[in-house]
């Protein structure tokens, strides 16, 4: 089921380890619920009304006949949509990798087994690491990169080594 805000507004929050996180803020004019009907996968999100809020329930075989029936339709969908993923492309550019790191690092200072002098290694898989940190297996495999390439950690024999759980930990802590 697609729903068209009429009037008022939705929150969209997604699951995240401690709490649900804040997506967007949707006003009159928007939808929601298209992932569903138009690829048919299963929603990752939930809806929340702020207030009064009035929707228009369209079906998969309602909202399809009336994209054939009237292309401005199908053309007005495809713009918000777009403008949705300008406006979620833009927000990744500015988080960058730290977010995805944050909770890579969390978990992996988290399971980590303190070895000979300062440093640990870290047994593990990327899809462990993945579900540990709330990460899809990209974002987890992206952020282990990151971490790679600087050096706080490597790969030896399929096992994670940080040579430094301090420095490791140090990444964690806010730049000024």
């Amino acid at each position: 089921m697609v729903l068209i805000i009429q009037s008022g507004e939705v929150r969209i929050t997604r699951p995240q380890p401690g709490g649900r996180r804040l997506l967007a803020r949707l006003g009159p004019g928007d939808l929601f619920g298209e992932i569903s009907v138009v690829v048919g996968e299963h929603r990752t999100t939930r809806a929340s009304a702020v207030g009064d809020v009035s929707v228009l329930e369209v079906d998969a075989e309602t909202l399809e006949a009336m994209c054939v029936e009237r292309p401005e339709i199908a053309i007005r969908i495809i713009q918000k949509l777009t403008t949705r993923l300008i406006d979620a492309e833009r927000r990744l550019a500015k988080v960058g990798i730290d977010d995805l790191s944050r909770p890579l690092l969390r978990t992996l200072l988290s399971i980590a087994s303190p070895d000979s002098g300062s440093g640990a290694r870290i047994p593990t898989t990327l899809r462990a690491l993945a579900s540990a940190a709330g990460l899809s297996m990209l974002d987890a495999h992206r952020a282990l990169h990151e971490l790679m390439e600087r050096r706080l950690l490597k790969l030896v024999d399929d096992v994670l080594i940080a040579p430094d759980l301090d420095t490791l930990a140090t990444c964690l802590e806010p730049r000024t």
